[in-house]
């Protein structure tokens, strides 16, 4: 326990002990062991080679975070009607944050760019194929990927935020930006390109590279150049000038009969009329 309250806080340990004497229901803070996942948890650390002490202590932050991330939306909730405001409360979770902290060094990238996406997990698939490390390539985004710590995403997304943060914050180089659809609320526009900006203050050569991108009925993603062609690499120094690219190639090409492009297609016509451009794409 002395170890946990230095990991996770006094407050954070306290209602962790509370807990035990009541119904944690699908929550497995104080039996991280019976958690259906623990198995294979295990297996995935290992070969990641992340060290068995680590592997142990992370998962009992992880299970503490998600029993603890239900009171702090509730408060979220009752203090503000703010959406930031709410999302930076949410964030205060000591157990994902200590997380984070002890897994920090298996955020390492595998190649010399990292790599950021939006649009789908197919979008960070592409990225690596390219040659890039996106969040889920490193040793413990490859391990959390595949795994489900609890059904209800507002239990888990906050630890995807602040592991989202501290991975752009190890950006030391180029960092390239895949995007097949645009939304101003995904996790890359309001948090990771922010926290990249303030480390490109300190360190000039991480340069941001966008790279606006389309997937054909075939499954084969591509990248949208100037001229509205589909090719290798299309690279833009700009978010604006990206953006504009895929805009403008949803409008002009798009198959409606395309699902593969359907989710970019149906977020970029939202986007459109709620700029006040009412026929969307």
């Amino acid at each position: 326990m002395a170890a946990l309250q230095r990991r996770a806080g006094n407050t954070a340990a306290t209602r962790w002990v509370q807990r035990q004497a009541g119904s944690l229901n699908e929550h497995y803070a104080t039996r991280p062991t019976e958690h259906p996942e623990w198995g294979p948890y295990q297996e995935l650390t290992k070969a990641a080679g992340i060290p068995r002490a680590d592997a142990e202590d992370a998962w009992q932050l992880l299970l503490g975070g998600v029993d603890s991330q239900g009171a702090l939306n509730d408060e979220a909730a009752a203090r503000t009607s703010d959406r930031q405001e709410q999302r930076e409360i949410r964030a205060t979770n000591t157990w994902y944050q200590e997380f984070v902290r002890l897994m920090t060094k298996h955020l390492e990238i595998k190649t010399p760019t990292m790599a950021l996406w939006a649009g789908g997990i197919e979008v960070s698939d592409y990225a690596y194929e390219k040659g890039h490390t996106p969040l889920a390539r490193t040793r413990i985004g490859s391990v959390l990927n595949v795994l489900e710590l609890h059904p209800d995403w507002k239990l888990t997304g906050p630890m995807w935020s602040i592991l989202s943060k501290a991975f752009v914050s190890l950006a030391t180089g180029p960092v390239h930006i895949f995007v097949r659809a645009y939304a101003p609320d995904s996790i890359l526009i309001r948090l990771e390109v922010p926290q990249l900006r303030l480390v490109q203050r300190l360190n000039p050569n991480v340069e941001l590279i966008w790279h606006p991108v389309y997937t054909g009925p075939d499954g084969r993603t591509r990248e949208i150049s100037r001229d509205c062609q589909l090719v290798d690499n299309a690279e833009y120094d700009g978010r604006d000038t990206c953006v504009s690219a895929l805009i403008q190639y949803l409008r002009l090409f798009h198959d409606e009969s395309n699902t593969q492009a359907a989710p970019a297609h149906k977020s970029m016509e939202q986007l459109l009329v709620a700029n006040g451009h009412k026929d969307g794409v």
